[in-house]
């Protein structure tokens, strides 16, 4: 035995991306606003810090494992048993137990591309085979072209809605006839991560699709328009086989209490919920709108972000927003996606793309 051998990983973890979360504002620097995480500016919704408060007391103990009271509030919420929820850390948590529930080596997941990052690295840890369909021109999914390079390995379809980074959406005409040519044994797993801030009424409600096709898992999360980020929960809607499938390989006690509770409250509070996603929508329609004015090419966004392709451009532009005061997120040689924030953040994007298009 070799004296330097260590213990043997799998192969499939070699070369596997590694996740690049968005760059944080520079402390005591002069970058003073972070648009690069799709974060919610506001802060938590009412009465959620008194419920994370009091959970807080009792973190000496275990979570309740099966999210007791979050799922029957979901439950209630949504119109939907019991037994087709479950929850994990985040959306990302749960597409991750989805994955390892249906795909392994020799299984191919297919998804859009560029879609949510995180799709290529929870593929690879399974040992399955990503299998990436490039968006149209338009930036959005492609679906002909993803149905068409359906094969007898595929196992999930994502289909992320709106989608990220582009911000992009698949209305309900276009998804229901892909979803008739999806064989039944392929789950298609519909990502609505920004599913509050669409305005497209012509977007489906994933949940109400789900309902009579018992091959459509939906996920959603508390972390973006609802401003639980820090707490990591989010939860899935599928058919009883899927959802049971997802609490089998879920964490045991992945979710916290304290994001048990906040969650329960945070539905409880959708009132004031509405109001906060209003005004980033308005926000969102002024962004777009003067980028536009500016001469740039923005995709439509349903999400609380907008896309900028700009190829080669891309690290040069988010290096002269960083000197401008607020970080975005710049995914190298294709765009950067850039997070509607407090509008003392989006005027100082909007000052910085301007000068930026003038130098083009």
């Amino acid at each position: 035995m070799s004296e330097n051998s260590g213990p043997k990983l799998r192969a499939e973890l070699d070369g596997i991306p590694t996740y690049k979360p968005g760059k944080p504002a520079a402390a005591g620097g002069p970058v003073a606003y972070k648009l690069s995480s799709n974060e919610n500016p506001y802060p938590p919704l009412p009465g959620v810090m008194e419920q994370v408060t009091a959970a807080a007391g009792s973190f000496n103990r275990y979570p309740d494992m099966a999210c007791t009271g979050l799922m029957n509030e979901l439950s209630d919420r949504f119109g939907v048993p019991l037994t087709h929820l479950a929850t994990g850390t985040g959306s990302v948590g749960v597409a991750q137990s989805l994955i390892q529930a249906t795909s392994g080596p020799g299984d191919e997941v297919m998804y859009a591309w560029r879609s949510f990052e995180a799709y290529p690295i929870i593929t690879q840890i399974s040992g399955a085979t990503s299998v990436k369909v490039p968006l149209t021109a338009g930036e959005v999914h492609d679906l002909d072209a993803m149905a068409a390079a359906i094969t007898d390995r595929t196992r999930l379809i994502f289909v992320c809605n709106p989608n990220n980074p582009t911000g992009t959406v698949v209305r309900r005409a276009e998804l229901e006839r892909f979803l008739d040519r999806v064989p039944s044994d392929v789950l298609v797993v519909l990502d609505e991560a920004y599913r509050e801030f669409i305005r497209d009424t012509e977007v489906p409600d994933g949940i109400e699709i789900y309902r009579d096709r018992p091959n459509v898992c939906v996920l959603r999360t508390f972390s973006k328009a609802y401003g639980l980020a820090g707490l990591r929960v989010g939860f899935a809607v599928a058919h009883e086989p899927v959802a049971a499938a997802l609490r089998k390989t879920a964490v045991p006690f992945g979710v916290s209490q304290l994001a048990q509770d906040a969650a329960v409250a945070s539905l409880r509070a959708e009132d004031k919920l509405l109001g906060r996603v209003g005004s980033l929508v308005t926000e969102r329609t002024r962004v777009l709108e003067t980028l536009r004015g500016q001469g740039w090419t923005v995709p439509e966004t349903q999400a609380n972000f907008v896309w900028l392709r700009l190829g080669e451009r891309t690290v040069d532009f988010a290096a002269a927003c960083e000197k401008a005061g607020v970080v975005v997120r710049p995914f190298p040689g294709e765009g950067v996606r850039v997070t509607i924030g407090e509008d003392e953040a989006n005027d100082l994007f909007l000052g910085a793309a301007e000068a930026f298009r003038k130098e083009l």
